[in-house]
């Protein structure tokens, strides 16, 4: 008989600390259960992360779990634990069966995360005894503090359990006490106790390991010869001295009229297991930590390695009674040297629950790699090019955040993982897409279909306009459902044209705030009401209207007043601008007859991919975020949007995002959108390019301007969609990643706190207009019969310091030449946005950028007061800003007030325009007179005039 097996005969059982699914595949198990009487098996993370992560026999499994569905990583895996432990339990049955339950066990861990959470220990291990549904399965809880109390709840369930990273004999009394008193409510209630089973695993070599280095330590300390050998007498001696005194402690516990009571109804003894017993130390035998420990009723978990030498060289005696005496001298001698025990002890659980939570974080990663590799064709590809130093920077926030746990904080609503402010408050986004009620926006879908509408309109600003108009750009005009538009403007010329492209009786009318006390669409939602009661007739119009708000919002009140068909509500808890995944996108996209349920699918997928259980290195949404973020840190904060032809507008949706989410206390990114890729010497070395397509896109010329930018050392992601119905894993991908990357900045990327200043400065305009009935009058700094140039003091004083006189051109000159390097020139011009116009300020920012070698904006206001509006306040002092305003050549009257469209629109540049000059940003206004296309021709040549 070999030594492994001749254990039984000291009463001692040998479970094997390994499991893999080719080893019980192919009869490994089976044949160690039969040549060297092993009698159990335990798992933990660093096994299951060697036995995937190390090899391709779990690719199959999981490509063949995925083929029935997508699921979270950390579902993935325990998919893949449960078939293991359920296969080796199986080939256990007849060893736990031909014992009387007494062996025959296999162990499962629960996630080493909530190590320090009771209330998740406990339903974690009370759904795993329920999925493995073996009788034979030992559910591992660690022996922490609140593990404690889950052991004896779960005992007291009747569920089998393995006390794991046990290191102390006073917390094993603990350990051993909630066995009983676990036992002891499971009787009271009328259990059966007989067929609960437990271990307490014991850990040793770990703690020589700790106490030889302190040792150590001593040594080198000591002058006395006879203290330095007093010393190394103790080395190598600690961790079995510990163990054999543990073990005195099982008999008390498990004797006595307490135990006799439970034992007479059936009960076990908890026996104890030693675990850790692969020797650390080359000096010492490789079999130490099984021969020092041989005693009845005990269980020795030893690695494969361990296995092997004990069966070749193990030497067998009744180990664990001898010298008790001699183990109780150690640990007092250890004791008068200075050194704790329970210091050693509590270190090694706090370290233990570390290293199994390091553990488990390799082993997710390795399940999320082989996930995304399986799903390669449904998952769009992220591609970082970051160069030397920005690459080691995001190498090394990436394993900060995963020692900190910083991902699984995230999800979990840690407002810490950012400035401790009010973001909890604000993640209602990360469930939004899961949240969604996909039937529902079908059978809307479904009604508006059948009304026939021929148009819809969505009337809305910011977060509530700008992913919607994503939606209609990218998506083609569906048979049978309305073309979706979105008007976002105060423009009256571009009201007017939006009413020119409908048939008013036969549009969707989708108002969309919030908060429902926005300016733009209350008084676009008015105009509007009051043109379609004139075309079909007030009792009908309301029936031509949506509502998508908030509970409880002004807009829900008149919604209700005016008999809109239908109010959607959205969830307090997600922001506007990451609101494209809730109602506020979802809604407009239904009525356009968008595909939601394959959206919402192909959506999941990233944003599993970005889940709490995918460790930051294999988290796209958190690479691509530490990225942005430590670029900002870097300098390179003009974080510039190159989208291709299909996905055009998904960029004006980011620079909101971005720009609301990070430029805030003096300090963020600001996005640069719609900027044509130039050559690498265009540009400045404060960029960092994200460029995104969709599959089979192909452009030669983009693609090697894009290889020189990245050859000339500036950071360049790209990423590429499998097609527009992946627009929605963008969409997350971003969220997550500009919430990151806000963590990264220290800033709270939730709040918006300077775009409300230029909303209280038009309200206050507008209020004067009620009043008087004109705005209030501003003097220009010059005026030609072209144009006003108007700023406060301190900027027309600069101006003129540097140059500036009578002339457009050379106040244009003046302010354009403050521009230096890591700026941006932001042209902000309150006028319809239209293809002319948007050419007209295209070929004006280019000219600038060539010129200036800077990053340059191109924005139409009221819009971006809702979008980068608040970085042009709120971030970094790098903005010089050129407002364009005009005269109206028509103006548009709002129903119920005295402004007009046009007044409303100016108030709102004014308002703009004093904030900007009372954060001392450099800020000039040009207002065009007479024909806006040949003001136009004029700034741009005078623009022209000033670079040259």
């Amino acid at each position: 008989m070999n030594p492994v097996k001749a254990l039984e005969n000291h009463g001692q059982a040998v479970w094997l600390d390994f499991l893999a699914r080719g080893f019980v595949a192919k009869g490994d198990l089976k044949k160690l259960i039969d040549t060297d009487g092993v009698k159990g098996v335990t798992s933990n993370p660093s096994i299951f992360e060697k036995a995937i992560g190390s090899s391709d026999e779990y690719d199959a499994p999981i490509g063949q779990a995925l083929k029935r569905g997508d699921r979270p990583v950390s579902e993935l895996f325990e998919h893949l634990a449960v078939e293991d432990i359920q296969h080796a339990a199986d080939v256990l049955r007849p060893v736990y069966d031909h014992l009387g339950g007494h062996d025959g066990f296999v162990s499962l861990e629960v996630s080493p995360y909530l190590a320090m959470d009771t209330k998740a220990t406990i339903a974690e291990a009370e759904r795993l005894w329920k999925e493995v549904d073996r009788k034979n399965l030992m559910v591992k809880v660690p022996a922490t503090t609140p593990g404690l109390p889950a052991i004896q709840q779960l005992i007291g369930e009747g569920i089998s359990i393995n006390i794991t990273l046990l290191f102390s004999q006073k917390v094993y009394v603990k350990v051993a006490e909630a066995y009983l008193s676990g036992l002891e409510k499971y009787v009271a209630e009328g259990g059966d106790p007989s067929h609960i089973a437990s271990v307490a695993s014991f850990f040793v070599s770990r703690i020589d390991t700790a106490a030889d280095k302190l040792i150590d330590e001593k040594i080198a300390q000591a002058n006395d010869p006879t203290e330095k050998e007093r010393l190394a007498g103790l080395k190598g001696k600690v961790a079995v001295a510990n163990a054999k005194l543990a073990y005195q402690e099982y008999k008390r516990l498990f004797s006595g009229a307490r135990w006799d009571k439970l034992a007479a109804k059936g009960a076990k003894p908890q026996r104890l297991l030693w675990a850790s017993t692969g020797t650390k130390n080359k000096d010492y035998s490789d079999v130490l930590y099984v021969e020092e420990l041989i005693g009845p009723n005990t269980v020795n978990t030893v690695p494969p390695a361990t296995l092997d030498a004990f069966r070749d060289h193990g030497k067998l005696r009744d180990s664990l009674e001898e010298n008790v005496e001699d183990a109780r001298h150690v640990l007092d001698e250890l004791e008068k040297s200075g050194i704790s025990l329970d210091a050693i002890t509590a270190e090694l659980v706090k370290d233990g629950v570390k290293q199994f939570a390091d553990a488990a974080d390799k082993l997710y990663g390795a399940v999320a790699h082989k996930r995304a590799t399986v799903l390669s064709a449904g998952l769009d590809r992220q591609q970082m090019a970051l160069g030397s130093s920005l690459g080691k920077a995001v190498e090394k926030s990436t394993e900060d955040w995963r020692a900190s746990a910083k991902i699984r904080r995230l999800w979990q609503h840690d407002k810490s993982v950012w400035t401790g402010d009010d973001e909890n408050k604000w993640l209602g986004w990360l469930t939004s897409p899961a949240a969604a009620d996909i039937a529902d926006y079908e059978d809307f879908a479904h009604r508006v279909k059948g009304q026939s509408f021929t148009d819809a309109v969505v009337l809305g600003m910011g977060g509530s306009s700008l992913g919607p108009e994503v939606l209609a750009q990218t998506f083609p005009k569906k048979a049978g459902f309305p073309k979706l538009h979105v008007l976002d403007s105060t423009d009256p010329a571009q009201v007017r044209t939006m009413q020119a492209s409908i048939n008013l009786a036969d549009t969707l009318f989708i108002v969309s705030s919030k908060s429902g006390g926005t300016t733009e669409p209350n008084v676009m939602k008015d105009y509007f009401f009051e043109r379609v009661s004139e075309t079909i007739g007030a009792d009908k119009a309301g029936y031509r209207f949506i509502a998508v708000t908030d509970p409880g919002s002004s807009l829900q009140k008149v919604a209700a007043k005016q008999d809109f068909a239908r109010t959607f509500y959205g969830d307090p808890a997600i922001g506007g601008r990451y609101s494209v995944l809730s109602p506020f996108g979802l809604v407009p996209a239904a009525a356009a007859g968008v595909d939601l349920r394959t959206l919402l699918t192909h959506t999941m997928a990233m944003v599993r991919s970005c889940g709490p259980d995918v460790p930051p290195h294999e988290n796209p949404g958190v690479q691509l975020g530490l990225a942005m973020g430590l670029a900002g840190l870097e300098g390179r904060d003009k974080v510039t949007i190159l989208s291709s032809k299909k996905i055009a507008d998904f960029g004006a949706w980011a620079e909101q995002l971005i720009a609301e989410s990070t430029g805030k206390d003096g300090k963020g990114l600001v996005p640069i959108d719609g900027e044509t890729l130039g050559d690498a010497a265009s540009y400045g070395n404060d960029r960092f390019f994200i460029d995104i397509r969709t599959e089979g896109e192909s452009d030669a010329a983009h693609d090697g301007k894009l290889a020189a930018l990245e050859n000339a050392g500036h950071p360049v992601v790209r990423i590429v969609m499998k097609s527009i119905e992946h627009i929605g894993q963008e969409f997350f991908r971003f969220e997550m990643a500009v919430a990151v990357a806000g963590s990264v900045l220290g800033i709270n990327p939730f709040n918006q706190p300077d775009v409300e200043a230029a909303k209280i400065k038009t309200r206050e305009l507008t209020a004067a207009f009620e009043k008087t009935g004109s705005l209030p009058k501003e003097q220009p700094v010059i005026s030609t019969d072209a144009a006003d140039i108007y700023t406060d003091e301190k900027n027309a004083a600069a101006l003129r310091q540097a140059g500036a006189d009578g002339d457009l051109d050379s106040w244009l000159k003046a302010h354009l030449a403050r521009s230096g390097a890591d700026d941006y020139v932001a042209l902000l011009a309150y006028i319809e946005r239209n293809a002319t116009h948007i050419d007209s300020l295209q070929h004006m920012r280019l000219a600038v950028r060539d010129k200036r070698h800077v990053a340059t904006c191109a924005e139409f206001g009221p819009r971006f007061l809702h979008s980068t509006g608040q970085a042009y306040k709120g971030g970094p002092d790098s903005g010089v800003f050129l407002q364009i305003t005009a005269d109206d050549a028509r103006d548009l009257a709002v129903p119920g007030q005295k402004a007009s469209f046009g007044i409303i629109k100016a108030a709102q540049a004014r308002g703009d325009f004093g904030v900007l000059t009372e954060r001392n940003r450099r800020a000039l206004r040009v207002h065009l007179k007479g024909d806006l296309a040949s003001g136009l021709k004029m700034l741009d040549t005078a623009i022209q005039n000033a670079l040259n």
